[in-house]
């Protein structure tokens, strides 16, 4: 059979220490003359985000500034996203920080110029034509972690704070225009923090190569984003002013965001709806289920890890890389368990049905059914 797919990638990316002194021409190019900056509650008064709002006053792009974003972004967070910014006479957004703040400041641009409800372009199909293509405002993206990737994404995760199910909202223009990756601005990030982001990027990387849909340049970047992560997040966590390694780590999670777009597969279909009930940190709880579906998918993979191995560093083919995933993330203190990070037993039937309908199941090398999902929250929890 001849292979076949779709494929795009992303968008202008200015990188490097220092470079969020080029926000205001990142703002020109997109055509951004007043911007709303979304971030998290937790980056709202830290240093990096004054320093950032100082370079856009001194630009004439004023300082306007909508931090009430939860972890897990819902559809509440996003209504009152929208309600500052069509109350500031915006006419764009910068999207800063982590997963969180860049997944909700993309939805507020997204959705300023809608009149359906946000649920009516979840990634189903073509419902993302449903969209105005004139209602999306431009958006500059500047990440403060080097995790999710978001940066160059066409699509956020946004939780329905009543059903309690991450939702992916998919439109092209939802890429941002223009991405700003100053490593300089992950230099605070505590260790916890570190660690979890990175292997968030690692699960995107390990997921993408791991899928079995055609899309040979993805395959690619997914190696060379899991090379960049085993040899870099242990110095970033080890020394956080490592510039170098925080660097590669930024180009490691842009890497995993382009390389998923080869697919997806149970490692985040567990961790969605986890995150979803329980509010665990995305990253990690990624990490904590990588080794019970990296067992349940050898049948499908350990033929491509067999050769991998080698160029990561890790002798022992398949086998080896298994073992060197539980012994990363001991080595950075991801617990084993996610009833060490609150998750309780008693929703497990509730998150098997929530994971079977979540669209990264598709992307898992090995079709999943309900009792391997049920099986894997036994052993992940």
């Amino acid at each position: 059979m001849t292979p076949t797919g779709t494929w795009s990638y992303p968008t202008a990316i200015r990188f490097g220490a220092g470079r969020i002194a080029e926000l205001p021409d990142a703002c020109t190019e997109a055509g951004l003359t007043r911007p709303l900056l979304v971030t998290d509650r937790g980056l709202a008064d830290l240093p990096i985000t004054a320093a950032t709002l100082d370079i856009m006053e001194a630009a004439g792009l004023g300082r306007a500034i909508f931090a009430e974003v939860d972890p897990n972004p819902n559809e509440r967070n996003l209504a009152a996203g929208l309600a500052a910014y069509h109350a500031g006479g915006h006419d764009a957004v910068i999207a800063f920080g982590g997963g969180s703040g860049l997944d909700l400041g993309k939805m507020v641009a997204f959705m300023s110029g809608q009149t359906r409800p946000v649920w009516d372009f979840e990634d189903i199909g073509d419902w993302w034509t449903r969209a105005d293509p004139g209602g999306i405002a431009p958006i500059v993206a500047v990440p403060t972690t080097a995790g999710t990737g978001s940066e160059v994404g066409r699509a956020s995760v946004i939780t329905n704070s009543e059903t309690h199910v991450k939702k992916i909202i998919f439109h092209p223009r939802v890429l941002p225009t223009v991405v700003i990756a100053d490593p300089e601005l992950t230099v605070g990030l505590p260790p916890a923090i570190t660690a979890g982001t990175g292997l968030d990027a690692f699960a995107h990387c390990v997921e993408a190569f791991s899928s079995p849909h055609y899309h040979p340049m993805s395959h690619g970047i997914a190696l060379e984003g899991m090379r960049l992560v085993i040899e870099n997040l242990p110095r970033a966590h080890a020394d956080g002013g490592d510039l170098e390694a925080r660097a590669n780590m930024m180009s490691a999670a842009a890497m995993g965001a382009v390389a998923f777009q080869k697919g997806l597969g149970a490692i985040h279909a567990l961790s969605h709806p986890v995150g979803a009930i329980y509010g665990t940190h995305h990253g990690t709880t990624n990490a904590v289920c990588m080794p019970a579906v990296l067992r349940l998918n050898a049948p499908a993979i350990a033929a491509r890890f067999d050769r991998a191995a080698g160029y990561l560093g890790i002798s022992g083919g398949f086998d080896g890389f298994q073992n060197f995933v539980q012994d990363f993330n001991d080595s950075l203190g991801i617990p084993r368990r996610l009833s060490e990070m609150g998750v309780g037993r008693d929703r497990i039937n509730d998150m098997t049905e929530m994971a079977l309908e979540d669209p990264s199941c598709g992307g898992n090398p090995v079709v999943l059914n309900a009792d391997m999902i049920h099986l894997l929250f036994d052993e992940v929890i």
